[in-house]
C-alpha cells in the first residue's frame, strides 16, 4: 500500500494499490428496459405476500390512504434520486448521495441503512419464496422439503445466477418481471370474470367502537400500515446502483424509474383491491400466501395439482424480487467496500466483473438472520414479519437521508453538472422526506415493530464504533469518494477513469476541507 495520504471531513484517505481497480470492474450491460426489468423485478414481490398486513393493521380504507400517501412519497424519492444518479453516475447509490452532502459519516449511515434494507428484504423473500416452492413441490410432486433447506437452496440458486454476469441476470429479470406481470393480469382477470370478487368484502372487519367499515381501527393504524404498503414498492430506488453497469445511466436510469412507477402502481392497486375482494378484508388481512390463497378461492383446492400450479405461478413475482434485490444489496456493498467503508475484499469482482464476495457475503448475513428469527420464536410467520420490518426500516431511514442529501446538493453544489433536473424539485424531496419521516413515527408507536429497532439499533452501535475507531482512517478514493472531495468535479468513471491522475489532483488537496 502506498503511503500517500489525503485527511478531508474526518477522514484519511489512502491511494490504493497497484491494480486495485482493476479487480473491481463492472460490465455495462443494461439498457433502458433491462433496468425496468430489474426495478420492476426488485418489488413484484411484494404484490404476492407481505402487504396484505397492512390491511389487519388499518382494514382495506387505512390500507388505500396508506398506498396513496406512498405513491406520492415514491414518485419525489425517484425524481430526485434520479437527479442525482445522472450527476453521480457511479455505483454508490444512496450511499454516494449521502457522502456527497453529509460527509464519510452521513454516507457511512446512509448506506449502512441501504445495505440492511435490501440484505433483510431478500432474507424476507427467500422466507416467503421458501413456502410457496413447497406449495410447488407438494402439489405437483407429491413431496416437501425442510424450511431451512429450501432457504439454503433459493441462495446459492440465485447468488449462482448473480455472478454469472450482469446481462444473464438482466435477461432474467425482464422475464420474470413479465411473468410475473401476466399472472398479475390473469389474476385479476379471473376474480372479475368469475364473480368471486366482491366488493363488500372489501369492508368486512368489525369496526372497533365508535369507528367505521371504511377506516375499522381508526385513523392512527394508517401509520401502521404504511411500512406494508411500502412493500408494493420498495426496492424500485435501487436503480443508481446499476449506474456503472448501464450502457447510458444519465438518460436510462431516470426513464427506467419512470415506467417501473407507472408499472408497480398498476400492479400494486389489481393486488390492493381485487385480492381483498376476492377474500375479504379480514382473511387477507393475516393470510401467509394472499395471492395463493386469491387463486385458490377462485377455483377451489380440490386438485392437489391445481394448487402446485397455482404456487408455481405465485413463485415466479418471488424469485423475480430475489433477483432483483440480490443484485441491490451485491453493488451497495461493493461500493461501500471499494472505499473502504466495509472490508475490501467484499468488492473483489473476478472474471465475470460481478460482485461475487459480496454477494456470498450477503447470503451468509440473510441466512444468518433468518435461522436466527426461526430459532427464538418466529414460526407461523412471525418470522417473515419480523425481517419485513427490518427491512423496510432501513428502508425509510435510507429515504430520508437521500432526500436530505437532495436538499442539501441543490444548495451545497448549485452550479454542479445536472443531466436531469427532478420535475418535482427541492419541494418533491422535502414530500418524501416527511412521509418517510412520519413512517418512521409509526414504527416508534407500534410494539409490534420494537425487534425490528433493536435489531438495527444494535447494528448501528456496532457499526458506528468501527467506522470512528477503525475504518475511517482507512478510506479509499473510489468515484464517489473523488466526486465528494473534489467538490462535484471528478467521479464519472466512464469519463474520469479511476485513481491515475485524478487521484493524483485530490491528493494535492491534502489540507483543505471539500466543505468551505
Amino acid at each position: 500500500m502506498a503511503k500517500d495520504t489525503l485527511k478531508v471531513s474526518g477522514a484519511t484517505y489512502t491511494t490504493a494499490e497497484s491494480g486495485y481497480f482493476e479487480k473491481r470492474k463492472l460490465k455495462r450491460s443494461a439498457g433502458v428496459w433491462g433496468l425496468w426489468g430489474l426495478a420492476v423485478g426488485a418489488v413484484i414481490s411484494g404484490n404476492f405476500s407481505g402487504w396484505n398486513f397492512g390491511i389487519e393493521a388499518a382494514g382495506f380504507g387505512g390500507m388505500l390512504i396508506a398506498f396513496a400517501i406512498l405513491v406520492v412519497m415514491y414518485y419525489g424519492l425517484i425524481f430526485s434520486i434520479g437527479e442525482m444518479a445522472a450527476a453521480m453516475p457511479h455505483t454508490g447509490g444512496a450511499y454516494s448521495f449521502g457522502r456527497a452532502a453529509l460527509g464519510p459519516w452521513g454516507g457511512f449511515v446512509t448506506g449502512l441503512a441501504e445495505t440492511i434494507e435490501y440484505v433483510a428484504t431478500t432474507a424476507v423473500i427467500v422466507y416467503f419464496s421458501a413456502g410457496y416452492a413447497n406449495g410447488v413441490t407438494e402439489g405437483l410432486m407429491g413431496f416437501s422439503l425442510p424450511t431451512w433447506l429450501w432457504w439454503i437452496i433459493l441462495y446459492a440458486a440465485f447468488v449462482g445466477l448473480n455472478t454469472a454476469g450482469a446481462a444473464i441476470s438482466l435477461k432474467f429479470a425482464i422475464i420474470v418481471s413479465l411473468i410475473s406481470i401476466g399472472v398479475l393480469v390473469l389474476f385479476a382477470v379471473m376474480a372479475l370474470a368469475s364473480g368471486a370478487m366482491n366488493w363488500g368484502s372489501l369492508f368486512d372487519i368489525e369496526p372497533d367502537p365508535g369507528q367505521s367499515l371504511f377506516l375499522p381501527h381508526g385513523v392512527l393504524p394508517i401509520l401502521f400500515a404504511m411500512p406494508f404498503a411500502m412493500w408494493l414498492f420498495l426496492g424500485i430506488e435501487e436503480l443508481p446502483l446499476a449506474a456503472e453497469e448501464s450502457h447510458n445511466p444519465v438518460r436510462d436510469i431516470p426513464r427506467a424509474g419512470l415506467w417501473a412507477r407507472g408499472t408497480l402502481i398498476v400492479t400494486g392497486l389489481l393486488v390492493l383491491v381485487l385480492n381483498t375482494g376476492v377474500l375479504g378484508s379480514e382473511t387477507t388481512g393475516v393470510a401467509g400466501e394472499p395471492l395463493l390463497d386469491g387463486f385458490r378461492a377462485i377455483l377451489g383446492d380440490d386438485l392437489a395439482w391445481v394448487a402446485g400450479l397455482l404456487a408455481l405461478f405465485a413463485l415466479f413475482g418471488l424469485l423475480a424480487s430475489l433477483q432483483g434485490i440480490m443484485f441491490a444489496y451485491g453493488r451497495n456493498m461493493y461500493s461501500l467496500s471499494r472505499a473502504g467503508y466495509y472490508p475490501r475484499f467484499l468488492s473483489l469482482t473476478g472474471k465475470r466483473q460481478t460482485p461475487w464476495v459480496a454477494l456470498i457475503a450477503g447470503a451468509l448475513i440473510g441466512l444468518a438472520a433468518l435461522i436466527i428469527v426461526e430459532l427464538t420464536g418466529g414460526d407461523s410467520g412471525v418470522g417473515g414479519a419480523i425481517v419485513l420490518n427490518i427491512a423496510v426500516w432501513g428502508a425509510v431511514l435510507a429515504y430520508f437521508m437521500q432526500m436530505l442529501s437532495f436538499v442539501i446538493l441543490r444548495r451545497k453544489y448549485p452550479n454542479v453538472k445536472r443531466p436531469y433536473l427532478s420535475p418535482w424539485g427541492v419541494p418533491g424531496a422535502i414530500i418524501a422526506a416527511v412521509i418517510s419521516a412520519l413512517i418512521f413515527v409509526g414504527f416508534l408507536l407500534n410494539e409490534t415493530f420494537r425487534p425490528a429497532i433493536i435489531a438495527i439499533v444494535v447494528v448501528y452501535v456496532l457499526g458506528l464504533i468501527i467506522f470512528g475507531v477503525y475504518t475511517r482512517h482507512r478510506l479509499v478514493l473510489s468515484p464517489e469518494e473523488e466526486y465528494a472531495v473534489s467538490g462535484g468535479l471528478h467521479g464519472d468513471p466512464q469519463s474520469d477513469g479511476y485513481g491515475g491522475t485524478v487521484e493524483d489532483q485530490l491528493l494535492a488537496m491534502d489540507g483543505r476541507d471539500e466543505d468551505r
